[in-house]
């Protein structure tokens, strides 16, 4: 069976600098569980925050090591999760579900994609 990660884009710019509500935490958590039971979820985890992440960059034969916080990315990844899933559109519902749980607020987007077995 596919195995799919799902990148969550967020727009830090409009996440509550407090971290997320205790709402938004308590209904997470209820879809993880869902999501953990139907055999799906392999893995899944926040990020710290962009400020705190470090790009290292290859680039023309050159390497660089530059720390955040990166000023040109309006968003940035904010987590992942790893699911097994029968099919793309099967991955593509749980991230529909997981966008969805967010307040009206929040800007957050998922990138589905299949992961290649070697």
């Amino acid at each position: 069976m596919p195995r799919y990660l799902s990148i969550v884009h967020i727009d830090e710019s409009t996440a509550p600098a407090q971290g997320p509500s205790e709402e938004l935490m308590r209904r997470m958590g209820e879809l993880i569980e869902e999501v953990t039971k139907a055999g799906v979820m392999l893995e899944t985890a926040g990020l710290t925050p962009a400020a705190q992440g470090t790009t290292v960059r290859w680039q023309g034969g050159n390497l660089s090591v530059t720390d955040g916080p990166f000023t040109e990315s309006k968003e940035v990844i904010g987590g992942y999760a790893i699911m097994q899933c029968k099919d793309k559109a099967e991955a593509i519902e749980w991230s529909k579900r997981f966008v969805k749980v967010h307040e009206d607020y929040w800007t957050v987007s998922c990138e589905v994609r299949e992961i290649a077995e070697a």
